[in-house]
């Protein structure tokens, strides 16, 4: 046996660091190679590293949320053979001894030598684990069959402590039911995995009320989210743009009974190679074409040296929700694009998102913003603006509706359409005389062909 330990290898930008994301293996696991190992995040790009070897987990460095520098050491395996330490088989033996950890760092010489960390990490994954399928390393199993044999006081401790190693809950559950004597394996996890949560050992603490058939229980359990990745991320730009920005609001409704139609139409009519039609490429277009009399809201500002950079290019932002959070991928230069090109090029991109494949120029670099809610997108929304844009477009549920039309009451296909402004460059006549533009062009839409 030997050791092999995995350095964070250069993710690209020039980086010096990246963030844990999110580990796919466990202390102890055994793993393949090329088998998903850890999800690491630079500036905007989450990047999945893949093991370069097939053997067993001995120890991981940092946890999600952590910084991990280029070049550390951030795994540390058990291969078989001795390719990158032929000292290091003999050292293998070294774990059964409690003593003798702190031996196995200094035996270790080459490139692929192991961390002192490896030993302490083991310990405590090893206990939560029922994976030990090679129970060598974890040397705190042998103690756990003693309990059972100790004299009769002893006897209720034993239990307890084998089912708080056993049991999948957080360290903290497990030292809030060792404090409070709770057995861990008696209680039905309902987080992940069939995680005991702290609710769940709450509910365990306070026996349902029997009278009048009611099974309601009381619940005090906190559950602390480390705010990490991508949500960080979203988080520090929405709190820079609240912080820089004076947003103003301007909310219009829009009659989209035709554009509906010709929507219908086209996906009925469309070939075989163009995709299904949504509602986006029709405000792209939309966008595109009134973009040009408004140049102020086609902008990008840059407050710190106090230039307002006005674009001929209209490079659209999708704000995209995907598993991780919200990803905003740009379609380039939408006033060379007809219907059918903005659909095709927002399909890709929002797959290339979803599989985590886009690239750090398709996700940056917008003009101007267009965020939806989908099917759930509400009567009316207050986007926040994507610094250093200047603009965003809400798109809001589509609903049929009674309005008068003609001194006649008619059922129409109506839609709000929400957006927020930067009021250090953008005046509030000029917003509303902006989507007025483009509420006429969606109410009359073969004005987006002409």
């Amino acid at each position: 046996m030997g050791q092999y330990v995995f350095k964070l290898p250069d993710v690209g930008e020039g980086t010096a660091e990246a963030e844990i994301v999110a580990w796919h293996v466990r202390v102890g696991d055994v793993i393949k190679e090329d088998a998903p190992l850890v999800d690491v995040m630079t500036d905007k790009a989450t990047v999945e590293m893949t093991s370069p070897v097939a053997g067993k987990v001995l120890s991981i460095h940092g946890e999600p949320g952590d910084m991990a520098a280029v070049g550390g050491p951030i795994a540390v395996f058990e291969i078989e053979g001795g390719a990158s330490a032929a000292a290091e088989p003999p050292k293998a033996a070294a774990p059964p001894p409690a003593p003798p950890p702190p031996v196995a760092p200094a035996t270790v010489a080459n490139g692929a030598s192991a961390q002192p960390e490896a030993k302490p990490r083991i310990k405590v994954p090893a206990g939560a684990m029922p994976a030990g399928s090679t129970p060598p390393p974890p040397p705190p199993k042998p103690a756990a069959p003693a309990p059972s044999q100790q004299i009769a006081r002893a006897e209720p401790r034993a239990p307890v402590a084998k089912e708080w190693g056993a049991a999948q809950a957080s360290p903290a559950v497990r030292a809030r039911a060792q404090k409070l004597g709770v057995d861990l394996g008696s209680i039905r996890g309902t987080g992940p995995d069939g995680r005991v949560t702290h609710e769940d050992l709450d509910g365990a603490l306070v026996p349902a009320r029997r009278s009048g058939g009611s099974s309601l229980t009381a619940k005090s359990g906190i559950e602390p989210v480390k705010v990490i990745g991508l949500r960080r991320k979203i988080a520090e730009k929405m709190q820079d743009a609240k912080r820089r920005i004076p947003h103003f609001a301007y909310v219009e409704e829009a009659d989209l009974t035709e554009l509906e139609d010709l929507r219908a139409h086209l996906n009925a009519t469309k070939r075989n190679d163009q995709p299904k039609l949504t509602l986006l490429p029709f405000l792209m277009r939309a966008l595109a074409l009134s973009l040009p009399d408004f140049p102020q809201i086609n902008a990008r500002y840059d407050d710190e040296q106090g230039v307002v950079y006005r674009h001929e290019a209209v490079d659209i932002g999708i704000a995209t929700q995907t598993d991780n959070g919200l990803i905003v991928p740009v379609i380039r230069h939408v006033e060379a694009r007809d219907i059918w090109s903005c659909a095709t090029e927002v399909s890709r991109l929002a797959a290339a998102v979803r599989a985590n494949t886009a690239t750090k120029e398709e996700l940056s670099g917008s003009t101007i913003t267009i965020t939806s809610l989908g099917a759930l997108g509400g009567i009316v929304t207050t986007p926040v603006i994507n610094h250093p844009e200047v603009a965003i477009i809400g798109v809001n549920k589509l609903v049929e509706r009674p309005v008068v039309k003609n001194s006649q009451i008619v059922v129409r296909k109506m839609m709000n359409l929400s957006s927020s402004f930067d009021h250090r460059v953008v005046d509030g006549y000029d917003a509303a005389a902006f989507i007025q533009r483009v509420k006429g062009m969606l109410e009359h839409p073969a004005a987006l062909f002409m």
